[in-house]
């Protein structure tokens, strides 16, 4: 059986950066930048009145001064202004030529064409000058960037109405079982419902990928044959269930006969053993087993990675360091990943009761995997342990 951290290494390395594609703004949200992005002219480009007032020359303002005309937001005033010469300026107004300050309307006292301050003015007093926040050329945002609301405006800010971003990557998922029934249908006694699709499309689209759902196939292979050749514009292949070695798990099989390169299979995990990996015509082909929380566990550990290399970031797992509310039993051979459950304002978390690897409900609600690392000691309550944060896992791409 080979180690979580070995298997985790090669999947991940077999998966290439993903190809580019250009998208509006409005479409960009939670994608991931290709290259960077610079800005196309300086913020603000002129210098710019940040109040309502007057534009004025602070060395007259000792003295009496004589409103010539205004100048509002998106408008230029059309001369230089000259010595004791005022001009009414709103916020975001261009400051005319000539003025190097902003009298606040607060602080001035006009009668009609007269303007007298009753503060003191100094030159850029409410001035926000050219290049304050940016200048042309400035890049600001570099490729890798997740693409969240506040990147967004700064694009937009910088003169930019599309962006280069990576494509998601196509991943094929494909249910194996003659037991298994869609959501939402009455199965017989001695069928279940198919709850591995639906968690695996929400995850794919979480971590940037677009789910091909490719449905449930019986376990024939002539089925199993057909939804592989029509996953071959896929990205990256995945099925759940069938990666055992009972008469009716035929995934490596089958897919071995549809062209599939073996790398490896099982894995020093629990729960996830039976974990099918290789190459099927040159995208990489990940089975994962049929047990819910096995499937989910090892989606989390090695396909998010995956997705996550596509898009060209790092493939690294959210994990926390938190102590235990309740002792837990020494570990077996293989890395265990127990569900936990967070307790008390220290952050501490205990074990479910049960940990079998048919029971979501306990996944559902866990907030971390408590990793286990092969043959760890036996730990009190109090002693802290590494834990994947599921929460941060399943958060959108950031």
């Amino acid at each position: 059986m080979l180690e979580v951290a070995e298997a985790q290494a090669r999947i991940w390395a077999s998966v290439r950066t993903g190809p580019a594609e250009w998208v509006t703004l409005a479409d960009a949200a939670g994608r991931v930048l290709a290259r960077d992005v610079a800005a196309k002219r300086a913020q603000p480009p002129q210098a710019m009145s940040a109040m309502d007032g007057y534009a004025v020359r602070a060395a007259d303002t000792a003295s009496p001064m004589r409103v010539v005309g205004e100048v509002p937001a998106g408008r230029a005033f059309e001369r230089p202004i000259t010595r004791g010469e005022a001009v009414r300026i709103f916020t975001g107004g261009v400051l005319p030529e000539g003025a190097d300050a902003v009298l606040i309307q607060e602080d001035a006292v006009r009668d009609g064409p007269n303007l007298t301050a009753r503060s003191d003015v100094t030159p850029g007093l409410f001035v926000r000058r050219a290049g304050l926040d940016f200048a042309a050329g400035w890049v600001g945002l570099e490729a890798g960037r997740v693409l969240d609301p506040r990147a967004l405006g700064l694009a937009a800010a910088m003169g930019h109405g599309f962006l280069e971003v990576r494509q998601r990557p196509r991943v094929a998922l494909i249910a194996t079982g003659d037991e298994l029934r869609l959501p939402g249908e009455t199965p017989a006694p001695q069928q279940i419902i198919s709850s591995n699709t639906t968690a695996l499309l929400a995850m794919v689209r979480a971590w940037g990928g677009t789910p091909v759902d490719l449905g449930i196939v019986a376990d024939e292979p002539a089925s199993l044959a057909s939804a592989l050749d029509q996953a071959r514009h896929a990205d990256m292949v995945v099925t759940t269930g069938g990666a055992s070695v009972g008469d009716f798990d035929l995934v490596q099989k089958v897919a071995g006969e549809e062209g599939m390169t073996l790398d490896f299979w099982k894995i020093r995990m629990r729960p996830g053993k039976p974990l099918i990996f290789g190459d099927l015509h040159g995208r990489p082909f990940l089975g994962l087993p049929g047990n819910p929380v096995s499937a989910a566990v090892c989606a989390i550990v090695f396909l998010r990675g995956a997705l996550r290399r596509h898009l060209g970031l790092a493939p690294d797992l959210p994990t926390v360091r938190r102590p235990l509310a309740a002792a837990v039993p020494k570990n077996g051979e293989r890395r265990d990943h127990m569900r936990g459950f967070a307790r008390g304002e220290e952050g501490a978390v205990a074990p479910a009761d049960a940990q079998d690897s048919s029971m979501f409900a306990t996944f559902a609600a866990a907030d971390v995997l408590i990793v286990r690392p092969p043959h760890a000691p036996a730990l009190e309550a109090g002693e802290v342990v590494e834990c994947i944060d599921l929460h941060r896992v399943f958060d959108p791409l950031r």
